[in-house]
C-alpha cells in the first residue's frame, strides 16, 4: 500500500463528559424550516433523508456530513408536517398535510415515495379524505417483516373550530403495496377531544411494530397519556383505550420564547431479539413538577401495553428548568435508547436553550445526557418553532435533527458525532491535558503518532473509528500508563484503513478526547 499522504488534520474535538461534541451539521436555513423529521436506511446507513415545513426534502449519502435539498411539489400539495419512513427496499416515503387546488385545506394526507434515496419523489397517494373534515398531525411505521405501512393522525371535524359539537379523533390507514393505495380509515378510539387543536384536542398518534406484527399505537388526550392496539394487521383493535398515565398540568403548556408547546408521546417497540425484546415504551414531557420546570419522561410495558410502569425520569439534571420537544427511537441491533430533546438547565433566564442527547442501555433503567449543540439559542416566540424533533438509529450510529430558532432565523440542524455510551451522568466539567497531539501533518509513510501528557498514573484507551461511529480498531485497551509524556505509533499499513475520514479517540481514566481525520491513500 502506497499511502503518500495521511492526517489531515481537520479539527480537534473535545469531548470532557459534559461538553459539547463540535459535530453538529447545518442541514439549512432555507425557507425558514422547521418540525423536521429525519430516517436512515438501515441497510444502508450513509443514506440520510429528512424533511421540515413546509415543503423541503433533504438527503445525505454520507452519513450526515454533507447535505443537499429541495422543495416537494405534489398535485395534492405539501403543507407540512413531515414524516420519513424507509422500507427494506431502501424506499423512502415522505408523508404530510395537502393543500389541494381544487379541495380543502388539509383534506387528506398525502404519501410521495422515492426509489432513489430521496433524489426524486412521486406524485403520490393519499388516504383519509372525507368530505370537509381536516386531516392533521399524521405518524407512520412500517413492519419490516413484510412492509406493510401503518399510518395514524387525527382527523378534526372543523380544524380550530370552539364550537362543542366538532370533534378530534384518532384515524388508522395501511398499506400492503408500497403505499400505492390505502385502506379505508377506521377510527381507533372511543374517547374524543374537541376540534380547536388546543389542551382540549386529542392528537400526536405515534404507531409502532410489535415482534409478532402488533400494532400500538400511542396519543395524547386533554389530561393524559393513552394506548390502542391491534394483533391482526390493523383490522380489529381494542374498545377502549388504556391509560398510560396522567399528565398534571394538561397537554398544553407554556415554554417561554416557543409559540406553542405540547407534551406528545412517542411510541416504540423493542425488536432487538436482547433482553428486553417486545418490550414498549412511551416518551412524553409534562410539568407536572411545575409550571417552570418542564421534564421528559418514559414509561414501559411489557406485557403488551396491559400495564405501564411508574414514569422514569430522562432528564438527569437536578435544576428546576424547561426540558421539552421529546423524540426517542430504539437502535434494533441492540436494544439502546436514545433521546433529543431542548433543555435550558445550564442558564437562569428562561430563554436560552441547548440541545440534548439521553441514552439509555438497561431497558429504561437509567439515563445518561450529553449536551450535542455548539452553543445556546434564543428562541422568539413571535415566530412558529413547530411541534417536534426527531431521531434515528441504527447500529451505534445516532443522528437526532432539531430546529434552532436564533436572532429571528430558523434552520435545521444534525450532529455525527460517533456514539459513545459512556455518556455524562455528572455535571462536573473535568480537565483532560490540552496538548495532546497527532502528527506529523501530511506524512509520506504509512505511521502516524499520538503523543499525550500524564500527570499520573491512568488507564489508557486508543480507540479507531470510522465516520458512521463503528469501531474499527483498539490500539490500546485500557492499559495502565504512567506520568510524563507518551507517543504511540500507528501503522496504518497493518491496519489496512482505506481513504476516508476517521476519528481517532483516546480515553484517559474514562475522559475522552476525539481527533478527527482525513486518511488519503494515493
Amino acid at each position: 500500500m502506497n499511502i503518500k499522504s495521511i492526517l489531515l488534520i481537520l479539527g480537534l474535538i473535545w469531548v470532557p463528559y459534559t461538553q459539547t461534541l463540535a459535530q453538529n451539521i447545518e442541514i439549512s436555513n432555507v425557507g425558514n424550516p422547521n418540525e423536521p423529521s429525519i430516517m436512515m436506511d438501515p441497510e444502508n446507513p450513509n443514506i440520510l433523508v429528512a424533511g421540515s415545513n413546509l415543503n423541503y426534502h433533504y438527503r445525505s449519502t454520507d452519513s450526515g456530513e454533507t447535505w443537499t435539498g429541495n422543495t416537494l411539489t405534489s398535485s395534492y400539495g405539501v403543507w407540512g408536517d413531515p414524516v420519513i419512513d424507509v422500507d427494506t427496499f431502501g424506499n423512502f416515503y415522505f408523508f404530510h398535510l395537502s393543500n389541494t387546488p381544487s379541495g380543502e385545506w388539509i383534506d387528506r394526507i398525502v404519501c410521495q415515495k422515492s426509489t432513489d434515496n430521496g433524489d426524486s419523489w412521486s406524485d403520490g397517494t393519499y388516504t383519509g379524505l372525507n368530505g370537509t373534515k381536516d386531516q392533521d398531525k399524521q405518524w407512520s411505521v412500517i413492519d419490516r417483516n413484510n412492509n406493510n405501512i401503518y399510518l395514524t393522525w387525527t382527523q378534526f371535524d372543523d380544524y380550530g373550530s370552539n364550537d362543542p359539537a366538532d370533534i378530534s379523533i384518532i384515524l388508522f390507514s395501511k398499506s400492503l403495496d408500497g403505499g400505492n393505495t390505502w385502506s379505508t380509515p377506521i377510527r381507533i378510539n372511543k374517547f374524543a377531544g374537541g376540534s380547536a387543536d388546543d389542551g382540549n384536542s386529542i392528537g400526536g398518534a405515534v404507531p409502532s411494530v410489535g415482534p409478532n406484527g402488533e400494532i400500538y399505537v400511542s396519543w395524547a388526550v386533554p389530561n393524559g397519556i393513552v394506548f390502542n392496539r391491534s394483533l391482526d394487521q390493523g383490522d380489529t383493535w381494542l374498545q377502549e383505550e388504556i391509560i398510560i398515565n396522567y399528565l398534571p398540568g394538561g397537554l398544553k403548556y407554556n415554554i417561554p420564547g416557543i409559540q406553542r408547546a405540547f407534551g406528545f408521546p412517542v411510541i416504540k417497540c423493542d425488536l432487538s431479539g436482547g433482553v428486553n425484546n417486545g418490550t414498549i415504551y412511551v416518551n412524553w414531557s409534562d410539568q407536572r413538577n411545575g409550571v417552570n420546570n418542564t421534564d421528559i419522561w418514559l414509561s414501559k410495558s411489557i406485557d403488551g401495553g396491559n400495564t405501564w410502569s411508574s414514569p422514569s425520569r430522562v432528564n438527569d439534571d437536578s435544576s428546576s428548568t424547561h426540558q421539552f420537544f421529546s423524540w426517542m427511537d430504539i437502535d434494533q441491533t441492540n436494544g439502546n435508547l436514545h433521546f433529543v430533546f431542548y433543555d435550558r438547565r445550564n442558564y437562569t433566564d428562561q430563554y436560552q436553550t441547548d440541545v440534548y442527547l439521553a441514552y439509555s442501555g438497561d431497558g429504561g433503567e437509567t439515563f445518561s445526557n450529553r449536551k450535542i449543540s455548539e452553543s445556546p439559542f434564543i428562541p422568539n416566540s413571535g415566530i412558529f418553532f413547530g411541534d417536534y424533533n426527531n431521531i434515528t438509529a441504527h447500529n451505534n450510529i445516532v443522528r437526532p435533527i432539531w430546529t434552532r430558532l436564533h436572532i429571528g432565523e430558523l434552520s435545521i440542524w444534525t450532529d455525527i458525532t460517533p456514539f459513545d455510551s459512556a455518556l455524562s451522568t455528572s455535571d462536573e466539567i473535568v480537565s483532560i491535558e490540552q496538548n495532546i497531539k497527532q502528527y506529523p501533518n501530511p506524512v509520506s509513510n504509512n505511521t502516524s503518532y499520538v503523543s499525550f501528557k500524564l500527570h499520573e498514573s491512568s488507564v489508557i484507551k486508543l480507540e479507531i473509528f470510522d465516520q458512521l461511529g463503528r469501531l474499527i480498531h483498539t490500539i490500546i485497551n485500557n492499559h495502565e500508563m504512567g506520568y510524563g509524556k507518551h507517543i504511540i505509533p500507528i501503522n496504518l499499513y497493518e491496519l489496512g484503513l482505506q481513504s476516508g475520514i476517521y476519528y481517532h479517540k483516546l480515553s484517559i481514566n474514562g475522559k475522552s478526547k476525539t481527533i478527527k481525520t482525513i486518511i488519503i491513500i494515493e
